[in-house]
């Protein structure tokens, strides 16, 4: 298959499109003019790419998938005005750019992939989340909601869309992980807030298994939950990750610190719980590589 991916350089992408190689498949990253240095080394292709305009190189002709992974980080700065605006314009308008473009090629793709999380149900406590599940109605949930929307049109011009909800991804090249890793590192881990609050993660093996799941069966459409069938509460993660590495967890981080030094986002990123379980991917038969957080952590560490 010929696959178009954005966001090739970002986490998953990178992780995701030598797979794909590997796989067989002819892969085209969407790139800004300019945005790639000449010392940087990448499977696949480039093709231009400007968000803004919606306006494709002609090599992306013929393609029959693509994988839309673009957007900011939402973790890195605190969530003002400006930085809103900034993970808005970098989901919502790239989608509907990407989905414009689309919708001008004779031969359109089969399949559109594109990336959501699963802070599209917001702060939830202990229910059981899934694919069927409301939106919550904090930032992150409309935001979800708003992204999806836009990647959901493309169902209109013939392509069978999938959103694939990420969880926390587990890696030791960027997310989460590595941030939670440093208190630790320390001797100053422990859990966060009241430390019940439920963390749906990832390893990042399996998201890349699970987005070719996507490109590659038909059958295979609208919402995906990819996250473990093993959500943790954040006691039971940090106590699992502190005996990974080695170190205690005695160090708790009190809610009203992370709410005064990270306003917002703290409460979204840190103290929602989101309890989200992979019912479609179970009912798919997918068979994890990681389903349980030791045997995750272990692999990585």
């Amino acid at each position: 298959m010929k696959i178009l991916v954005t966001g090739s350089s970002g986490l998953v992408g990178s992780a995701l499109v030598p797979a794909l190689v590997k796989a067989g498949h002819t892969v085209c990253r969407l790139v800004r003019p300019g945005s790639v240095r000449n010392n940087e080394v990448h499977d696949g292709f480039q093709v231009a790419w400007n968000p803004a305009t919606g306006e494709l190189g002609g090599a992306a002709v013929g393609a029959d998938a693509v994988v839309n992974l673009a957007g900011a980080s939402i973790a890195d700065g605190r969530w003002g005005d400006k930085r809103k605006s900034e993970l808005h314009t970098s989901r919502i308008d790239t989608t509907r750019a990407l989905v414009t473009a689309l919708a001008k090629m004779n031969a359109r793709p089969s399949v559109l992939v594109s990336a959501s999380a699963t802070g599209f149900y917001g702060n939830r406590g202990d229910e059981m989340l899934t694919e069927e599940s409301q939106p919550g109605d904090d930032f992150l949930s409309v935001l979800a909601k708003d992204w999806e929307a836009e990647a959901l049109k493309g169902e209109a011009i013939g392509i069978r869309v999938v959103l694939a909800r990420f969880g926390i991804i587990l890696a030791l090249q960027g997310g989460a992980l590595p941030k939670m890793m440093v208190p630790f590192r320390f001797f100053a881990g422990g859990k966060i807030g009241s430390g019940q609050q439920w963390m749906s993660w990832i390893s990042l093996d399996d998201v890349v298994e699970v987005l070719r799941l996507a490109v590659e069966k038909g059958q295979v459409r609208g919402p995906l939950n990819v996250i473990s069938p093993q959500p943790q509460q954040n006691a039971e993660f940090t106590k699992t990750l502190a005996s990974a590495m080695h170190r205690p967890a005695l160090f708790p981080a009190p809610a009203f610190l992370l709410r005064l030094a990270l306003g917002e986002m703290g409460d979204a990123l840190l103290l929602s719980s989101q309890r989200v379980l992979p019912k479609k991917l179970e009912s798919l038969g997918y068979r994890f590589l990681h389903a349980d957080l030791k045997s995750a952590l272990g692999a990585l560490l």
